[in-house]
Formats: C-alpha cells, structure tokens, sequence
C-alpha cells in the first residue's frame, strides 16, 4: 500500500510515494538558514533530489525579493511496461513515475488523492494547485506555473522528469494542452483540442450523435434569436437551451415558460452574457427522467467504464433553483443497473470512440456522459459530453476506487487499456459540496472557514477535498470561489456514508458558506435530511 501523510501538517510538501515527504521542516533542520549557499541532495525511492540553496533573483508575485530553495529531480528509475490488470506493484520492475496534475479544484484535489495513493507514483505535482491540496500532503502545489503556456509547462515537465501529466479542467484541453504535451514527447492523459470539441461545441456533439446514430435529445442549431424564438414557439414549453461553447458551467437554460426560453436565447444571442461560447445556441427537447453521470477511460480505441455516480445540479432541495456546477453526488447509482450500463456502452460510448476515430480525432482521455433515463422508455439518451472527470463526481469515484491510478492512466495513454479492470471499494460514497452564499450568483469572498480539522476526523472515512480556498496572513482557510468544499465520506452503503458525509459538514464553521440537506434522496427512502 502506498504510503500516505499525515493530512494536518501546516507545512508545503513534496509528496513523494516511497515513505518521505519532503516538508520545510524536513529540509530546514538540515539547512536552517535560506542564505546558506551550496548544493547538497537527498534521495526518496527511484527519485534522487539537488537541493539549490541560493539567492534568488527572480520576483516574487508581490515584488519582493527573497533567497530561495530550489528543488531539481535528476534521476528516475527507467520506464517498463503497464500491467493489464491495473494494480500496482512494488517490485523492482514496476514502472514508477512522476505525475503533474493541471488545475487546482476539488476535482484535481481528489486526482491528486488517488494518485498520491498509486503504488506506481514516486511524486505528485500540481499546477496552480490550492491552499488545501498544498497543506493535505497530496501534492506539492506550483502556483506560479502558467498552465495556459504550453512552452512552459513542458519545461517543467522536463526539469522535473515528469512522466504523466493529467489534465483536470476542459479549459486547457480545449485550448491545445494536450496536443503540445504529446508533440513534446510527454505522455498526457486528456484529448487533443479536436477531440474536446465534444465538449467545447454542443453542435460538434450533437452532429457526431447524428451521424453515428447515438440517442440523444432533438435539438435545432441557431446564430439568429429570432428564428430560434419561432422555433421554441413551436416546440412549446418546457424546452432547454444551451450555450453552443464553454460557459463555466452556467450555459444551459431549462425554460419550463415559453417567456423563460425568449429571455434565455436573448441574453445568450443579443446581450452576449456568455461572449463567443454563446454566439450559437442548441434549442433542444426537454427529457423527462432521471440524470446520470457515466464515466469511461478512453485510449483512442478501447474504453473502459467507471463506476456510475449521480450529481445534483440544482442549487436547492427537492431539485429546485438554478443550474450549478454540481451540488453534491453519490456513487454507485441505483438508477444505472448493470444492464443499463452495458447498454449506455454499446450505444453511446463505443459508438463514440469509433466515431471520434473515424473522423481523424481519435478520444484519448476520460469521456463523461451526462445521460438521462428517459421516464417514458426506460433507456438513456446522452444529454452532454465532457471531456474530463466531473466535479464533483470525481471525488466519489477517486476515495472508491483502488486500482493503481497511475498505472491505469499511462496504459490510456499508450492505447493499452484492452484487457485493463479497474477494482473498486465495496459500499457506498458521497460528496456534499459547501458554496459560498449567493452561489451560483454572485457571492463575498474571503470569508474564513474554521474546524476542517475536526471535521475530516468526524470518521476515518471521510475527506475533504478543497475547491476554492486560500490561507490568509491568520493561516485561516478563506473561501475564493463559489463551490468551496466537498465533504466526501464512504460508507458500507449510502445511508451510512450520508450520515458520515453529513456528520462531518455539520463540524465546520462556515457562515458564509451553504449546502444541500438532501443529497441522495433518489436513492434513499427519506427525502431530507433534518
């Protein structure tokens, strides 16, 4: 079993897999004193480490400058190949590598977790990281890495030796991460910029849905408000509209009023809330049923599922209130039986993959389909494609599953996935996200967040990825965002890890922050939770 950390540590941490974590403690009771000038060096596992001690002339961010220590990785055990059944392992032939994770919310907070946990990972960078994942021991945090300069993230992937990089949000896969990385030579876990377009283009979706016959809701593509106005006139209400682009989240409109639809394609089309994700909008039919999340891993040929979660997107109990990025998710989901599973990768998955191929882009990464189970047929239809790992679905999935992260995404990479299982922790797991007040709207940052400690202690099981926070000049923990906290807890079935989940959310003290009182209530036989 991979070695793990002692989460309360106030200290930045190198996370390092072989039984040392590199913390200013650690380091400092060597070198006290920051202008002492020399090079002297360390080894933890397969990764031997040059520590810098040296006046630095570089700026920080607020001006000043300052000596510094610089840590340099100069050696790593040689690669070898990946076992098809997923597991790591500890013998002297196991491939181990360093990995960097792009993004720094609670979905990267909890890849960080999984892999800082795989037996085949000597190290876990993240970039920009946040001030939880920093003081959890999960990864070291590189917070001035621009991670939307490609030149400069692979220069630290080659200082660093980095042997997989995964890339958390859409934003940059969209935007041609992946595709320098690969070109670099650096394998990376994420789809090229053609290839995201299924999720950066509802209309590129919806028309790779056409042409490869994959269920999916009727829909008509718009530039002009007026002539998708007469459109929503005669498809009547209750009727969706959706951002063509990327929206953070908040580009989709369930209108249950033919006057909610007008405002939706107004706002979108003639005001431009949205910029140019919102230059064409997809007027689509409205799905009664129930919402799924179906995750798979994809190597460009193969695809293998994950197990099923289900998100709630709704900002208020009972499924009321705006959109959201996600409220809180549990996982398994009932509502995905295993037949229906095979048949969401027969009709929807597969035929994607093939699809992606054929059209040149080849889909190598993790596809999210959010589905629904239509209440009239019984079956799914694909509602929207993602190309990463939900938020905060993501967490459910990484504190259930005990397969070797790492090793599992580098067969992705290298399109050897056939033959690959994926072992799972028995049971149940749910994430209750805290926001800030005022989310999805606008809301006050900065408001300080007491008693994570306490809280992540409420059970063994439970853990608290963070999303948006930072530390102030207090080392107080502060909300800089609008979904902050996903309070994750496992259980042996879902009532036992809501009660755990929900134990642990009621130990923090947050004012300023909220959350849902019922997440999982299609599961369960009770619908709130007093």
């Amino acid at each position: 079993m991979a070695f793990t950390t002692n989460n309360l540590s106030p200290y930045p941490k190198l996370a390092i897999n072989n039984g040392i974590f590199a913390s200013r403690p650690f380091l400092t009771s060597f070198f006290p004193s920051k202008s002492f000038l020399g090079t002297s060096s360390f080894s933890a596992g397969s990764l031997s480490f040059a520590i810098n001690h040296r006046s630095s002339s570089r700026p920080h961010i607020n001006g000043s400058r300052s000596s510094s220590t610089v840590f340099r990785c100069f050696s790593l055990k040689p690669e070898l190949s990946v076992s098809s059944d997923g597991h790591g392992s500890h013998g002297a032939s196991a491939e181990r590598v360093v990995v960097l994770v792009i993004g720094g919310g609670g979905r990267e907070h909890a890849l960080c977790y999984a892999l800082q946990r795989s037996p085949s990972c000597d190290a876990v960078f993240c970039a920009p990281g946040n001030a939880g994942i920093s003081t959890s021991g999960n990864a070291t945090c590189i917070p001035d890495l621009d991670i939307s300069d490609s030149s400069a993230v692979i220069s630290f992937c080659h200082e660093w030796s980095v042997g997989l990089v995964v890339v958390g949000p859409e934003a940059p896969l969209v935007s041609g991460l992946a595709d320098d990385l690969v070109m670099a030579g650096i394998p990376t876990f994420g789809p090229s910029a053609d290839a995201a377009a299924l999720e950066g283009s509802k209309n590129f979706m919806k028309t790779i849905c056409d042409k490869y016959g994959i269920p999916t809701a009727k829909y008509q593509t718009f530039l002009d408000a007026s002539a998708a106005k007469q459109y929503i006139k005669e498809q009547g209400a209750p009727i969706v509209i959706k951002a063509d682009g990327l929206a953070a989240g908040k580009g989709v409109t369930v209108a249950m009023t033919l006057e909610e639809a007008y405002e939706a394609v107004d706002s979108m089309l003639v005001e431009g809330v949205f910029g140019s994700a919102g230059c064409q909008v997809i007027v689509e039919e409205f799905l009664e049923g129930e919402e799924a999340s179906f995750f798979a891993l994809v190597d460009g040929e193969n695809a293998i599922p994950l197990e099923s979660a289900q998100d709630h997107k709704r900002v208020g109990d009972g499924d009321t209130g705006p959109n959201t990025g996600g409220m809180g998710a549990y996982s398994p989901a009932p509502v995905l039986t295993k037949e229906l599973q095979s048949v969401v990768m027969e009709s929807i998955i597969l035929p994607t993959v093939k699809g992606m191929s054929m059209e040149g882009c080849k889909f190598v990464g993790v596809l999210y389909a959010g589905l629904m189970i239509e209440k009239k047929s019984g079956l799914p239809k694909l509602i929207e494609y993602n190309v990463r790992f939900g938020d905060p679905e993501c967490q459910i999935l990484m504190v259930r599953l005990e397969s070797d992260l790492a090793k599992v995404l580098l067969a992705a990479c290298r399109g050897e996935l056939k033959g690959v299982s994926l072992k799972w922790s028995p049971g149940s797991a749910m994430v209750v996200v805290m926001a800030s007040k005022g989310y999805p709207g606008s809301y006050e940052k900065g408001t300080v967040i007491r008693d994570l400690e306490e809280a992540e202690h409420v059970a063994p099981s439970v853990k608290i990825f963070h999303a948006g926070t930072a530390l102030d000049s207090d080392g107080n923990f502060i909300a800089t965002g609008g979904r902050v906290l996903g309070i994750t807890a496992n259980g042996k079935d879902l009532e036992e890890a809501r009660d755990k989940a929900y134990q642990a959310v009621e130990e923090i003290n947050w004012p300023g922050g909220f959350y849902r009182k019922d997440i999982g209530w299609r599961a369960l036989s009770s619908k709130a939770i007093c």
